[in-house]
């Protein structure tokens, strides 16, 4: 059940200069360092029981503390600030537990791959598909939503996308739904320090206005940085096998349960790169061949090849008909062999928005961009 929410006095976010007397602006500011960049929320949990929420507004750093400590009873509300004053959030500050990794009795699920950052594309599917209502508010039930991981890189409404995702989980909670978030590729890249396919505007704007290194804006610490390492690598909700990119026939070898992928997959979010390099059983899995980078399902010649027999074990050992995976992108969603293999990670800009995969009633749908849905046969 989740937790009433606990109220405090929203105080206005003000305007602070960010080490005054230090030398806020660096000397090497180039042209696209200046540009009046937006970002946040971020929220900050410190050691002395403060919660500081921060943005970047019109290029300025704007923070409000509130007088809320992590892991305690309370929860934390405020308004946005600047363009996303009309906003509320609601942070409870008692961290997240740590989800299950299967689910059964699902009546209908909808499921989308590989946002990265484009936020208008990810409200207008979800919108078309029925998960949320005009307002962008969650509208489907008891129905399970599915986000299959990258939100991260490339596009430039990150932060949005996330904490879209964020409040859907709560508001889904309530209505006896559920909205589970999976770690992909990109997830993984930011977390561990990264930076090679991160939008300018988070290292030319929030980054360097606060000097805040882009992977700390996500790390343990912080709200969005907390909830995500809660976050599983795969699921399985009813019959279906949800993973980012793919499950090789090298981990198959090695591991049979869901769970313990999760685990180790989270466990190593953390670990210093030498400690990863030279022996943390993580490591193996942040490999080519592991579920957050695997392409061997397709072909790839830079992966470990795989095909029909592989799939049967995977989906054998998983108790599952159908894996469907993102990563790799198609013009459309596609299924492979014989329809025991569907992916959706789909081109946002060519087709004009997201497609998205329903299931209900045993059948797949493909959900198009204009709303019309498409039968995925299978045998």
């Amino acid at each position: 059940m989740f937790r009433p929410f606990t109220f405090f006095r929203v105080l206005p976010l003000v305007l602070v200069s960010f080490l005054a007397g230090t030398g806020t602006a660096l000397a090497d500011e180039d042209a696209d360092s200046v540009t009046k960049y937006d970002d946040g929320p971020h929220v900050y949990w410190t050691p002395d029981g403060q919660a500081i929420v921060f943005y970047l507004c019109d290029g300025e750093f704007v923070q409000q503390r509130y007088p809320v400590a992590r892991n305690s009873s309370d929860t934390l509300t405020f308004a946005g600030a600047c363009e996303d004053s009309i906003t509320r959030y609601v942070v409870p500050a008692k961290a997240p537990l740590i989800p299950p990794s299967t689910y059964d009795n699902v009546t209908r699920v909808l499921a989308v791959s590989d946002l990265h950052g484009e936020y208008d594309a990810f409200r207008s599917i979800l919108a078309t598909g029925g998960v949320v209502d005009k307002e962008g508010h969650w509208n489907w039930g008891s129905g399970h939503l599915v986000i299959n991981g990258d939100v991260f890189d490339r596009g430039e409404f990150v932060t949005e996308c996330l904490w879209l995702i964020y409040r859907l989980e709560q508001e889904a909670q309530i209505a006896g739904g559920r909205v589970h978030y999976l770690l992909g590729n990109h997830e993984l890249m930011v977390l561990r320090g990264d930076n090679r396919y991160i939008h300018k505007k988070y290292l030319k704007g929030i980054c360097r206005k606060t000097r805040i290194d882009h992977q700390d804006l996500y790390g343990p610490d912080m709200e969005l940085g907390r909830w995500l390492r809660t976050k599983p690598t795969m699921i399985r909700i009813n019959d279906i096998l949800f993973v980012h990119a793919g499950v090789s026939p090298e981990v198959l070898a090695e591991y049979d349960d869901m769970g313990a992928i999760n685990r180790l997959v989270r466990a190593g979010l953390d670990v210093s790169s030498p400690e990863l390099t030279f022996g943390h059983p993580s490591n193996f899995l942040y490999r080519s061949s592991g579920p957050l980078w695997f392409r061997g399902f397709f072909g790839d010649e830079d992966y470990e090849p795989a095909g029909d027999n592989d799939l049967t074990s995977v989906l054998n050992t998983f108790n599952a008909t159908a894996m469907v995976v993102g990563h790799t992108e198609w013009d459309s969603i596609q299924t492979w062999y014989d329809g025991r293999m569907i992916s959706i990670d789909v081109p946002v800009k060519e087709l004009g928005g997201l497609q998205a995969l329903e299931w209900r009633d045993g059948m797949f749908y493909r959900v198009h961009v204009d709303g019309s849905k498409t039968v995925i046969p299978r045998p």
